[in-house]
């Protein structure tokens, strides 16, 4: 199976140096390690999703990819190079190879999601043009399925269709030898993103689906429910988790999704809890809000969309900066000596 991503920074605004090195002259041994990987079992798949360079940085991290090139693909014409790419519109590509018994097609797609921004038309970071545009590439159609099912949850997840294109794989070039590798090569090179967000974990939305009302005002306390559904504020300092400092998550009482380790929380003195940072990026959404005569920044869940509290920018510099003041009843404790009896055991590697 073959699956293609596309990412940016060939041309653009970013501060690029080219040299002109033809596909032909350079590509031989990239190409001799990939077909090399290939022969093992293994599936490929090719992203495009801004700065090749830092995408393909990003993948190497994550566990079970096996390989990776970079290149050029679903343009006009069947042959390209670094200098032709805004004439023959092709896109910056990632190809990567992965080992499917490590890592799956959908876990893939969610790591490349967690780095794009999907709204984007011909933008990532920087880096502006159709070059940087974002897409899926595929090559076999059995992988189509699980794409569409992904792309569809982003969708329904942010209300919006999204820019990400999805097509089958064409015209792929391999790109120039400096371009593979690139921040390997050149550590302090540019990269439109954070390759440290491969670090954190990966956690699954399909996982945690979101009751109907009905169920929630049957599962949920009445606070409960105000507080997640309504936006209602619980007392500080007279709520269950403020104190609270065991070792374990808190996840969301609407879904169980994970969103904050007990690792990063931290005691403010606001009355609520209050954590440093979330599990990972994309388990929460952020939204503005000017009720009350104030102006904040609301925080909800991803999966259950459901209201948590607000983040502010007076949390501990050396954490990063942010406090997450959060309702303790949107929030169910999980301790750590049960978590993988109820299904969180894949978090446990991740604990401080």
């Amino acid at each position: 199976m073959a699956i293609a991503f596309t990412t940016g920074c060939a041309n653009g605004n970013s501060q690029r140096t080219p040299s002109l090195i033809t596909n032909d002259e350079n590509s031989t041994h990239q190409q001799a390690e990939m077909k090399k990987t290939n022969k093992s079992k293994s599936t490929d798949i090719y992203f495009a999703g801004g700065c090749f360079w830092g995408t393909e940085h990003f993948f190497k991290q994550i566990r079970g990819v096996l390989a990776t090139e970079v290149g050029y693909a679903n343009g006009q014409v069947e042959s390209t190079n670094y200098q032709l790419i805004h004439q023959t519109d092709h896109a910056e590509t990632v190809h990567l190879i992965y080992d499917e018994e490590r890592v799956s097609l959908r876990e893939i797609l969610l790591y490349y999601f967690r780095v794009i921004d999907p709204l984007s038309v011909n933008k990532q970071g920087n880096d502006v043009g159709r070059q940087y545009r974002t897409g899926v590439y595929y090559t076999n159609q059995a992988d189509k399925n699980v794409i569409e099912q992904v792309f569809a949850e982003q969708e329904k997840q942010l209300g919006r269709k999204i820019a990400v294109e999805l097509e089958p794989l064409r015209h792929y070039v391999l790109a120039e030898d400096y371009h593979q590798d690139y921040l390997k090569k050149n550590p302090g090179g540019y990269c439109h993103i954070n390759v440290n967000d491969a670090y954190q974990p990966l956690v699954d939305p399909g996982q945690y689906e979101k009751p109907t009302d009905a169920e929630l005002k049957e599962q949920l306390t009445e606070e409960q429910y105000q507080v997640t559904q309504n936006s209602a504020t619980e007392r500080p300092f007279h709520n269950t988790y403020n104190a609270i400092f065991e070792e374990g998550i808190y996840v969301d009482v609407t879904t169980g999704e994970p969103l904050f380790f007990a690792g990063d929380k931290f005691e403010s003195g606001c009355g609520w809890p209050s954590f440093s940072r979330p599990i990972a990026r994309e388990v929460l959404r952020y939204y503005e809000d000017k009720s009350h005569g104030m102006e904040r920044i609301e925080v909800r869940s991803r999966s259950g969309n459901a209201h948590l509290g607000h983040v502010f920018t007076d949390g501990p510099e050396a954490a990063g900066g942010l406090r997450y003041c959060i309702n303790s009843a949107a929030l169910r404790f999980i301790p750590k000596e049960k978590m993988e009896v109820e299904g969180y055991g894949y978090l446990l590697t991740f604990m401080q």
